[in-house]
């Protein structure tokens, strides 16, 4: 191959990068203005995103919960525990305000369940731990 040759071959080879850079850069654009028109209708309410998070939560606890192998319940306890501990937090800044909404509402109702689920779990995990002790 001549070096004339090789220079058309390569000038034909770089104005075709050109043009696929071209379109490449235009797909983008329309890309990122299509993102850009969709962003707020894509959502949809956010009932129905809170809806979909909440049933797709549910499907991870499920298998999260049931694939833990037997040696693990009691440290999983623990984390169930702390993690209880936050929700009380949060729900005792919900029921904080002195008007009762439905917000204070709820955020009594999340004091009261994550109570019962930090002492249950303490009285669970300490049963499985018994379990573990030598008897005398």
């Amino acid at each position: 191959m001549s070096s004339e040759e090789f220079i058309n071959k390569a000038t034909e080879v770089a104005n075709s990068a050109r043009a696929l850079s071209d379109e490449v850069a235009s797909l983008a654009s329309e890309a990122s203005r299509l993102a850009v028109d969709t962003a707020g209708q894509s959502a949809g309410s956010p009932f129905i995103m809170g809806l979909t998070v909440l049933v797709l939560a549910v499907f991870v606890g499920y298998y999260v919960v049931w694939n833990v192998t037997p040696a693990l319940h009691s440290p999983l306890m623990a984390v169930t525990n702390a993690i209880s501990s936050v929700i009380i937090v949060g729900a005792l800044i919900a029921a904080g305000p002195a008007d009762l909404g439905f917000s204070e509402i709820m955020g009594f109702i999340a004091i009261v369940l994550a109570a019962v689920n930090i002492f249950g779990g303490f009285i669970v995990a300490q049963r499985m731990l018994q379990m573990f002790k030598k008897k005398q």
